[in-house]
């Protein structure tokens, strides 16, 4: 559990010894400093494996598969070292792990076409690599794995980023489920684990955000639903004909209802997380419904722009107020949200 104390306040009330604050400021320096390497090797780490499947695959005209064994070499090798001693090694054998593995999905998802089966496969890897490195990192991608096997993609043109959820309720009921029970089992585990099931339920909540936003946009035409249950091929992945089942309104409601009722949850159990995300994709929401009704005109972007500087006003007093906390009745300091 991270508790985020305003320190300086804490010695000012008496609270807290200068000694006492100082050992606290030592030891977040430390963590932050952990932060930003784990931060830097995560970004070289992708950019690494994304590198050495593009040059098996051009330099040395390897193919996919060769590119995947070779993935699958590197995970090993770094498995062999995870029972050995030392910092340096223990870091080795994490960073091996998790090249392997993203180069082995990698090769895998080019291999086999980015099949349904190679997708399931990928997050399955992940998931094991997430939990063997311990690996927020991976933890992450295996949750982007699973919505990639629901349709869920992202693009890019020239200036242009793309968002595509080809099924938002099946996204969102399943999101919301996992982010539930990685909740519950990051209350029954150790802190290292702890930490990895928090990371891939946050990745699981954007998610089901990610669903209500497009579900609210275009609705939800079920087309896998329709596939399975009554074998229409117009529900299929080239079904491209207008109208939803469940209509877009439907979707900008529940998902209002949903940002309001998570974040009361965030505020009464010291979620700050959690409210602060409510808040931002609060915005989002009001912003896409304000200019879909209204349109972008003189009128609607200075509204729009006054009821956002007030809803950034709350979240910071609710900030504030997170981080310094009033004292309780029998004079104890209370812990600060999370």
């Amino acid at each position: 559990m991270k508790i985020t104390l305003d320190l300086s306040k804490l010695v000012e009330d008496g609270k807290l010894t200068a000694a006492e604050a100082e050992r606290l400021k030592a030891l977040a320096a430390q963590e932050t400093g952990h932060l930003g390497l784990n931060i830097l090797t995560g970004f070289g780490v992708i950019a690494a494996s994304a590198g050495a499947v593009a040059i098996l695959l051009t330099a040395f005209q390897f193919t996919a598969g060769a590119a995947a064994i070779i993935g699958a070499c590197v995970f090993v090798l770094g498995l062999a070292l995870l029972g050995l001693r030392g910092e340096v090694t223990s870091l080795l054998s994490q960073t091996l792990i998790i090249i392997g593995a993203l180069t082995g999905a990698g090769g895998l998802l080019i291999y086999d076409d980015g099949s349904l089966r190679a997708a399931l496969f990928v997050t399955a890897i992940f998931t094991g690599t997430a939990i063997l490195a311990r690996s927020s990192l991976m933890a992450a991608l295996a949750v982007v794995s699973l919505a990639g096997c629901l349709g869920a993609r992202t693009g890019y043109v020239h200036a242009v980023y793309s968002l595509s959820i080809q099924e938002p309720t099946l996204t969102i009921v399943i999101f919301s489920l996992l982010a539930l029970a990685l909740y519950l089992i990051s209350l029954r585990v150790r802190a290292d684990y702890e930490r990895i099931a928090l990371t891939a339920a946050r990745m699981a909540i954007v998610l089901v955000n990610f669903g209500f936003w497009i579900g609210s946009l275009w609705g939800d035409r079920l087309r896998l639903f329709r596939w399975w249950t009554q074998n229409d091929v117009t529900g299929g992945p080239n079904f491209t004909a207008r109208g939803a089942v469940i209509p877009d309104w439907v979707f900008s409601i529940l998902w209002a209802i949903a940002l309001i009722a998570v974040g009361v949850w965030g505020v009464r159990a010291g979620r700050r997380w959690v409210v602060n995300v409510a808040a931002v994709f609060g915005g989002i929401h009001f912003y896409t419904q304000w200019f879909a009704i209204l349109g972008a005109n003189a009128f609607s972007v200075l509204l729009a722009g006054v009821i956002l500087i007030a809803i950034a006003m709350a979240l910071r007093s609710f900030n504030r107020q997170a981080l310094n906390p009033p004292p309780a009745a029998d004079g104890s300091a209370r812990s600060a949200a999370r």
